[in-house]
């Protein structure tokens, strides 16, 4: 089977894996709580994307890893990272952790629009094994950053809904 289809199969499957586990498990329980202590959970989760730096780190990809996928991916990560942990920091500051929720999720997920289209554009696919170890960043961690943007999205508009219900009430 070529590199193509193998990275494209994998890639799917995490996707739609991660996609039931988050509609079964996760959406249930984080819709269950306080949205800031969701939220606060997710921000914890996406506190750890620094890990995406490894795609510039020689010897844990291959030298033939295109940099224009590389370094956008890798700064991209640790720009979100950084204002998760922020979110993190100045979750006792409620309208400055809420700004900084709002920020870490439009990065974040830009962040893996702009990486995905990159890594189609420059034929990231067909040189799967030049990510080494890190071939499992886009096949098990991006679905699952991706699904948690999601539902980070809908956790807030889920809020502001209820604000505005009560407002009106």
């Amino acid at each position: 089977m070529p590199p193509q289809a193998i990275f494209l199969i994998d890639m799917s499957l995490g996707y739609l894996a991660w996609a039931l586990c988050i509609a079964v498990y996760v959406w249930p329980w984080l819709k269950a709580m306080d949205g800031a202590q969701a939220q606060r959970i997710i921000a914890t989760f996406h506190s750890f994307r620094f890990f995406g730096l490894v795609f510039l780190l020689p010897g844990f990809v291959g030298q033939h890893v295109p940099q224009g996928f590389a370094a956008p991916a890798a700064y991209g990560d640790i720009a979100t990272a950084l204002l998760a942990i922020l979110a993190l920091l100045t979750f006792r500051i409620r309208a400055l952790f809420w700004l900084l929720v709002l920020a870490f999720n439009v990065v974040g997920l830009g962040d893996l629009i702009i990486d995905t289209a990159n890594a189609s554009r420059l034929g990231l696919p067909n040189m799967a094994g030049e990510l080494g170890a890190a071939y499992a960043i886009p096949m098990l961690y991006v679905p699952a950053l991706f699904w948690t943007h999601i539902v980070a999205f809908a956790l807030m508009l889920q809020s502001r809904k209820r604000s505005v219900r009560a407002a009106t009430a």
